[in-house]
């Protein structure tokens, strides 16, 4: 038996640009004023309706203006306590990685301190490949292979891109890292990773 589709009230629909805004708030889980300004303008202009609309969903709107970042996040009163599981149903928890975490937190080094030098603001920050081989490898050592470091490299910025935080190299072997990184992780977790590898890095190693 076909489903027929049913038409909304005119009087009661969602008006469009809040929709267009969840919508791609649902698929991307971000939106930014550098590809999406007009976009993100509404999102700020509707940012009461558009929490409205996502609070039965237990979602919430994150507003980052200095950065020109709208993010989708789960809202406060639906996070799970820390002796809890994550359980909600339509948000999967993004696990990384060792590595993955450990290049999310270099790269995080490199765009804040780009941005303590010029100030935040919405900008995205070009990295040479060769700076971002040079600290990876401090940390995970060298492979032996100029090669295999790069294409170790590669392997997890690739991982990295459906993230929306980095691009893969351009034709100048540039990097470049976006604003989202800022709220990819939570600055302690990464300061403490950064001082476990380097620990690691600095510990000798154990002869037989």
């Amino acid at each position: 038996m076909e489903t027929q589709a049913i038409s909304p009230d005119p009087a009661t629909a969602t008006r469009l640009d809040l929709k267009e805004v969840v919508q791609e708030l649902l698929k991307c889980g971000f939106i930014g004023s550098d590809r999406k300004p007009n976009v993100f303008a509404t999102a700020m202009r509707l940012r009461n309706e558009i929490n409205a609309a996502l609070e039965p969903l237990d979602l919430a709107l994150r507003l980052d203006e200095l950065r020109g970042l709208a993010i989708l996040c789960v809202a406060e009163s639906a996070s799970a306590s820390p002796d809890e599981e994550w359980g909600h149903p339509l948000v999967r928890r993004q696990r990384l990685t060792i590595e993955q975490s450990l290049l999310v937190a270099i790269l995080r080094q490199f765009y804040v301190i780009q941005e303590q030098e010029t100030g935040i603001g919405v900008s995205e920050i070009k990295v040479p490949v060769e700076d971002l081989l040079a600290e990876l490898g401090g940390f995970l050592g060298d492979t032996g292979s100029d090669a295999k470091n790069e294409q170790r490299l590669l392997t997890l910025l690739d991982q990295l891109k459906p993230h929306g935080i980095v691009s893969e190299p351009d034709k100048n072997r540039d990097i470049t890292i976006r604003p989202l990184i800022a709220h990819l992780a939570n600055p302690e977790t990464l300061t403490t990773l950064l001082a476990h590898f380097r620990h690691l890095a600095d510990k000798p190693a154990s002869t037989p």
